[in-house]
């Protein structure tokens, strides 16, 4: 059995928090997520609209939809992007945020790209003008929007961003009571027995018992349960503890200690 230095671990949670319990920065959440809908929802409009008008899929000479100019290609696309902020909304504010970080910058990538190619047959998307507008004026408020309370030097005090939680389930598996202490003493001992074979019976049966758990505090746990179940025994039937299971003596000049693997001067 190896050695090993069990320092404090984080433990996988059963079931995360909710993102939105009150005072966990519910007002950047409700931005976040609100600012997300909203664009989905006129994209779907106007992708829907695109679909409805019964324009040609690539033609690069689109039909007027809601001010601007569309072919069945962008109106696609307008409604998977749609889609997309919408499935991020119903997951999570952080997702949504996430998601519009993402394509805050894409709609700004695509207003340069296709004002380069307009009136040409690279103008896939039939963008006009007042599409390049369109993508600029909906780029830049979907980055803001995905950045806030989430990107800055100076954060809202309720953003969750700014006091990040992801901490809170680290356990210090440290021993905190004499009596821990000594157990860490007494489970050290019983595991390198093991390691060298000059274990007793009753180290090898603590050792395999710890071996049932994943965690030093649990280890920690079952071998205190052991001494508390030997010191009941030996109260029953009058038997010393000591004689009952013969544990042997620490050897002199070596003590080991719970947080180092090597030995020490004693």
């Amino acid at each position: 059995m190896a050695q090993r230095l069990h320092l404090p671990h984080r433990r996988l949670a059963t079931a995360a928090p909710s993102e939105e319990e009150p005072g966990l920065g519910a007002r950047v959440y409700a931005v976040q997520r609100t600012g997300a809908v909203l664009v989905a929802v006129f994209l779907l409009v106007f992708g829907l609209l695109g679909f409805a008008s019964g324009q040609a899929f690539f033609s690069t000479r689109g039909q007027s939809v809601l001010g601007m100019s569309s072919n069945g290609l962008l109106s696609t696309l307008s409604v998977v992007v749609a889609v997309v902020l919408l499935a991020a909304a119903v997951r999570s504010p952080r997702s949504a945020s996430t998601v519009m970080l993402v394509l805050g910058p894409l709609f700004l990538l695509s207003a340069f790209a296709n004002f380069i190619v307009l009136g040409t047959r690279l103008n896939w998307l039939a963008f006009e003008m007042s599409n390049v507008i369109f993508s600029v004026v909906v780029g830049v408020p979907m980055l803001l929007l995905g950045a806030y309370g989430r990107i800055g030097s100076r954060l809202p005090p309720d953003s969750p961003y700014a006091h990040p939680h992801a901490d809170e389930d680290v356990v210090d598996e440290r021993p905190r009571t004499p009596e821990e202490v000594a157990a860490e003493e007494a489970m050290r001992e019983a595991e390198i027995a093991v390691v060298q074979h000059t274990a007793t019976p009753e180290q090898h049966r603590r050792v395999q018992a710890m071996a049932q758990a994943h965690h030093r505090t649990d280890r920690r746990r079952v071998w205190m349960e052991l001494d508390a179940a030997a010191r009941d025994m030996a109260r029953h039937d009058g038997t010393p503890e000591a004689h009952r299971f013969a544990l042997p003596r620490r050897r002199a000049g070596r003590r080991l200690s719970w947080a180092r693997g090597g030995p020490r001067p004693g």
